[in-house]
């Protein structure tokens, strides 16, 4: 008799179990990211074979350097040293570990730092060789966004709590650029499916949906007075999910994802509103029972207009200035952008350069060209993440020019441009 009451305990303790855990399933989520985020990714130095991709004007050049199988948050090369190499590296990987002297440390992150819902450390600012972490975080029920001090693993600044579980980190973004005495950064809009989170995007009193920024001075008092708290003010908003962000002189610009295309390119203005949810290129998902899709004409409804939008999209992911390879070559203004994987319709895993006319307000034109190891496939290729830079997010350019990506779970790509046409 104490056996089979032994048992039928058990039964319903697993069926409790289950029932809590199908309708509360971030819970199992969050135990397995947050044991997996102890685990050290693994990272070899190695040269793979070269590949080539055809573009209009010339040949990429494209070889596997470093293999591992994480996804990448920021990537630093030290811009005084040319030559390439792990030594001059840091690697920040979005599971809240640092490859740094060629070893791999945690990043000393608090524990309300979680990888759930593809959360995780999403970028990394630099101010005074102090380090600053952009990451998910959850305490209790409440998921938000915080700004750490990595010298103390601090938060300085989080958001307020998203209320709904249609979350997807995912949808975060970020980067970050350094501009006069301030540090510019974005925070998307992450949702999956709620109409609530995306309507943050034109919520003033929100962060989400928005460029920000900060002034390094307060930073500085951080650094050096032990400051707590961070001011981060709104520059522009009504963003869905700000993948990159790059300066051309005065000129700031944007890349972000758009809901079933409509991938955009932006020129951000301060204090201008670029119009998600109402307006977009894109359409709605399946999952979205309304007739009406977006608005198309951001201008006539008092938004700002993409420089340029891609339909259907890429999955664009980073945006920089072109290599000085490209800029002597098309002389004129000229961004380089990374995709994910982008669709059946439009493939990503791919560089976009756009060409601005000289008062960098409209393209001129844009090539997309495919990064692949197999030409015959059509789904073969990496989801491209981030570029190598500097510690202030400029492109990092070694002794012959080319440049270097990550791919997401795969590792860094040396990409030279040769063979120009005359």
């Amino acid at each position: 008799m104490r056996k089979f009451i032994f048992i039928l305990i058990w039964l319903v303790s697993v069926i409790i179990a289950s029932i809590y855990t199908y309708e509360n399933p971030e819970v199992i989520e969050s135990i397995r990211h947050n044991f997996e985020k102890h685990l050290p990714s693994k990272v070899k130095f190695e040269q793979g074979p070269y590949n080539v991709s055809i573009g209009n004007s010339f040949v990429v050049e494209f070889s596997q350097e470093i293999s591992f199988s994480e996804k990448t948050a920021f990537i630093v090369h030290d811009k005084n040293v040319l030559n390439f190499n792990e030594n001059s590296l840091k690697i920040y990987f979005q599971n809240g570990y640092l490859l740094k002297n060629s070893k791999l440390e945690m990043i000393n992150l608090p524990n309300t730092f979680t990888t759930a819902k593809n959360g995780g450390v999403k970028t990394i600012f630099i101010s005074n060789d102090k380090e600053f972490a952009l990451i998910s975080s959850k305490k209790n029920k409440c998921f938000y966004s915080s700004i750490v001090f990595l010298d103390n693993g601090k938060e300085l600044f989080k958001t307020k709590c998203l209320s709904t579980k249609k979350i997807d980190y995912n949808g975060l973004g970020s980067s970050n650029i350094h501009y006069k005495n301030k540090i510019f950064f974005s925070i998307g809009a992450p949702e999956m499916a709620s109409h609530e989170i995306a309507e943050l995007a034109q919520d003033s009193n929100s962060m989400y949906g928005k460029i920000l920024q900060i002034n390094k001075s307060d930073l500085d008092n951080i650094i050096l007075n032990g400051e707590n708290n961070l001011n981060v003010k709104i520059f522009t908003m009504g963003h869905r999910n700000p993948q990159g962000l790059t300066k051309i002189d005065d000129s700031i610009f944007s890349v972000e994802h758009g809901p079933k295309g409509g991938d955009e390119l932006n020129k951000i203005i301060k204090g201008k509103n670029y119009g998600w949810p109402i307006v977009s290129y894109g359409t709605k998902y399946g999952y979205d029972n309304e007739e009406k899709s977006y608005k198309i004409s951001h201008e006539n409804n008092k938004f700002e207009e993409p420089l340029f939008a891609l339909v259907p999209s890429v999955g664009i992911s980073s945006v920089n200035v072109c290599p000085m390879i490209l800029k002597d070559y098309y002389k004129k203004p000229c961004l380089l952008a990374l995709s994910l994987y982008g669709n059946d319709l439009r493939p990503g895993r791919s560089i976009i350069i756009y060409l601005l006319n000289e008062k960098m307000d409209k393209v001129h034109s844009v090539e997309q060209i495919y990064i692949s190891d197999d030409w015959e496939s059509s789904v073969v290729g990496h989801r491209l993440r981030h570029f190598v830079t500097n510690s202030k997010n400029e492109l990092y350019e070694d002794e012959k020019g080319s440049i270097y990506v990550s791919a997401d779970k795969v590792g860094i790509y040396k990409l030279s441009f040769v063979d120009f046409r005359n």
